[in-house]
C-alpha cells in the first residue's frame, strides 16, 4: 500500500511545530457572532441515533461557543425543557420546533422549518 503525499501543510491535520520561541499561534476559531436578523438556523424534528427519544435539533448558529451555549440556555428555559450544545448545534428534548421558531422569530433570527 503507497503513502499519501502530502500536497501542504494542512494534510498534517492543525499540527503546528515551531523552533522559534516567539511564535505565537493564530486560531480560526475567534468567529465573530453575526447578528440575529443575519443568522439563518434550521430548526429540525429527529429520534434517529438517540434510542427512540425525540429531540428538536438547530442547526446554522454562526458565532461563539459561548453565544452558542447562551442561546441554547435561553431556549431551554424558554420550554422548560433539558437539552444540550454539541457540535456547533442546540438539541432539545421533545417535539418543541414551532415553539422554538416562534421564540426565535420573536427576537429577529431567521429561522427555517427543516422536515414534516
Amino acid at each position: 500500500m503507497a503513502k499519501k503525499k502530502l500536497s501542504d501543510l494542512s494534510d498534517l491535520g492543525g499540527f503546528v511545530f515551531s523552533t522559534n520561541e516567539a511564535f505565537e499561534l493564530e486560531s480560526e476559531d475567534t468567529l465573530e457572532t453575526l447578528a440575529p436578523q443575519e443568522q439563518q438556523l434550521e430548526a429540525l424534528f429527529s429520534n434517529k441515533g438517540r434510542g427512540g427519544k425525540t429531540v428538536t435539533v438547530l442547526k446554522g448558529f454562526v458565532g461563539t461557543a459561548e453565544d452558542l451555549k447562551s442561546l441554547g440556555k435561553k431556549i431551554k428555559t424558554k420550554c422548560g425543557v433539558g437539552g444540550s450544545v454539541k457540535d456547533g448545534e442546540i438539541l432539545i428534548q421533545g417535539n418543541y420546533r414551532d415553539k422554538i421558531i416562534a421564540l426565535l422569530k420573536k427576537d429577529g433570527y431567521r429561522v427555517k422549518r427543516v422536515g414534516g
